[in-house]
């Protein structure tokens, strides 16, 4: 009867371990190793916390071993982990000093307290094996969209139940205006997987582009047979989006494609992202060609490319205007985003008056700077020379291939464009030596003497000062919100970008000023300094 009773126990003992494991989904084994481990902490309850007691259970019958470790010495200093030699015969023949005995220990009964315990560490190594369990599952599905059931809305976040696993929706990434409820079935696309101490953490979202670049590819077959590539998104989730498309092959549309049948395949996008209006527009490898078609369905009469400051300027008819920048600067917002440039819209009037501008202190510039008449001058601009740098350093023969020019003439013109230049940067020392700017910020990388003033007349005249800025502080090209504003309204505020905006440098060109300066400074060392780069370029393409 006895031994029918421990064969049950025994059973018993498997069959729980299996049970738990189908029920979250993990290893068998490590069911087990949990059991030990609990078994070996009542033990130790039992026969004292100093043993190296052991258990193990057979994972075929069922059968539960205990026991003790023990190390063969000449002289006992700890009666729980050691032996003597004389004592250690008992336990095994043979034994000698050094070696490592095992000493059985009969089967013990679970009290009240030392089974609550056991129950506590089996638990807990299962929800650690289950927490495992979930982010391995989840770790390599970031961009994927995943459908699942809101559990509960809690300050403003959307809890999702994923069947094996809960996201979140944080209120940044859901669509604004849209109200989920418990037990409502939505669909989101995975943003990131973080592994944390309660379990990982699996973000979600239903506001960022990629989002609807997934529904797109469900609806529509070419896109997923990659066919027809979706190269750019923007989005104001809730409101207005923008993608540009490109097929792969010349005989489809791919605008048509994505519109569908009487637009039955964006229309099935546009339901999921609650109404928003898509508009869907060919993609170009030509920047100029690109912004056109994104700024649709205003039109757009010229395109002006700024390659060095990643700025397009674009001129539109004056009854264009509105319809290009769109309500509170949405069209051209989303244009910008699409084509990863900054756009600045102008009518005909004020680009003519810009033009005018410019053309007027260029050539300025060059009849003072090169003392000459204005007729020159004037030649100059209109060959598109716009800095006595230009002139001082193209080919001779480009100058004298102006009409009524030669390489006398443009020699002559050099030779004055670099004496400017030269009284330019004497002008410019004294004046940053007046401000008290350090020599030493002049060793840094790409700065130049009028640099230094722009920067002395900020307050930075140290190397700790440079270092003390972030890299938008520095050189943050300056910030144009295209609105009309209503006549007589005051002007909105002009955000100036960084100290450095106007010279052209770029985000990663000033993040290695900053680390240079910082390093300079002895801020820290050679190892630091190359974790900073990393960080600065992560930031700087941010």
């Amino acid at each position: 009867m006895a031994t029918a009773a421990v064969s049950a126990n025994k059973a018993e003992l498997l069959a729980i371990a299996d049970s738990v494991a189908r029920e979250k989904l993990i290893d068998r084994a490590i069911v087990i190793e949990a059991m030990e481990d609990a078994i070996q902490r009542a033990a130790k309850s039992r026969y004292g916390a100093e043993n190296d007691i052991r258990a193990k259970i057979d994972t075929t019958v069922g059968d539960l071993r205990l026991w003790r470790v023990v190390e063969v010495v000449e002289e006992v200093e700890d009666y729980f982990k050691q032996v003597s030699v004389a004592d250690a015969q008992k336990l095994q023949k043979g034994a000698v000093v050094g070696d490592y005995i095992v000493d059985p220990l009969p089967p013990i009964e679970f009290g009240r307290i030392a089974a609550q315990a056991a129950k506590q560490v089996i638990f807990q190594k299962v929800r650690d094996a289950e927490r495992e369990r979930q982010y391995e599952e989840f770790k390599d599905r970031a961009g994927e969209i995943i459908v699942g059931t809101v559990k509960s809305v809690e300050f403003g976040h959307v809890v999702v139940n994923l069947g094996r696993a809960e996201g979140v929706i944080r209120r940044d990434a859901q669509i604004p205006r849209e109200v989920l409820r418990k037990d409502d079935r939505v669909r989101a696309i995975i943003l990131k997987v973080v592994r944390e101490n309660r379990g990982p953490q699996i973000f979600l979202s239903r506001a960022h582009p990629d989002f609807m670049k997934k529904l797109f590819a469900q609806e529509v077959p070419e896109i997923y047979d990659g066919i027809i590539e979706i190269k750019a998104a923007a989005r104001d989730p809730g409101s207005r989006a923008k993608i540009g498309v490109i097929s792969r092959d010349s005989s489809i549309d791919p605008v048509g494609a994505c519109v569908g049948m009487k637009g039955s395949r964006v229309q099935a996008v546009v339901q999921e992202l609650q109404g928003e209006k898509i508009d869907i527009i060919p993609w170009s490898p030509d920047n100029a060609t690109f912004v056109v078609n994104a700024l649709q369905p205003a039109q757009v009469s010229r395109v002006l490319i700024d390659e060095e400051e990643e700025r397009i300027e674009v001129v539109v008819p004056d009854d264009q205007l509105s319809l290009a920048i769109g309500r509170r600067g949405q069209n051209v917002r989303l244009a910008s985003q699409l084509t990863g440039k900054a756009i600045d819209i102008l009518t005909e009037a004020d680009a003519s008056e810009k033009r005018q501008k410019e053309f007027v202190e260029r050539s300025d510039l060059f009849q003072t700077e090169l003392d000459v008449d204005e007729t020159l001058a004037q030649l100059l601009v209109a060959e598109g020379f716009t800095s006595l740098e230009e002139v001082a350093y193209v080919e001779v023969e480009e100058l004298a291939q102006i009409e009524g020019l030669d390489e006398e003439v443009g020699g002559e013109l050099q030779n004055r464009a670099v004496e400017a230049i030269e009284r330019q940067e004497a002008t410019h020392r004294e004046a940053r030596q007046a401000l008290g700017v350090e020599d030493a910020v002049g060793e840094l990388p790409f700065i130049t003497e009028a640099m230094m003033v722009t920067l002395g007349k900020a307050g930075i005249k140290t190397l700790d000062d440079v270092g003390d800025l972030s890299t938008d502080e520095l050189v943050e090209k300056k910030r144009i919100e295209p609105r009309r504003r209503k006549e007589g309204a005051p002007a909105p505020k002009e955000d100036k970008g960084g100290v450095l905006a106007g010279y052209g440098l770029s985000m990663d060109q000033g993040n290695e000023i900053i680390m240079a300066a910082r390093q300079a400074a002895g801020w820290f060392g050679d190892e630091e300094v190359a974790e900073g780069e990393s960080d600065g370029e992560t930031e700087a393409e941010a």
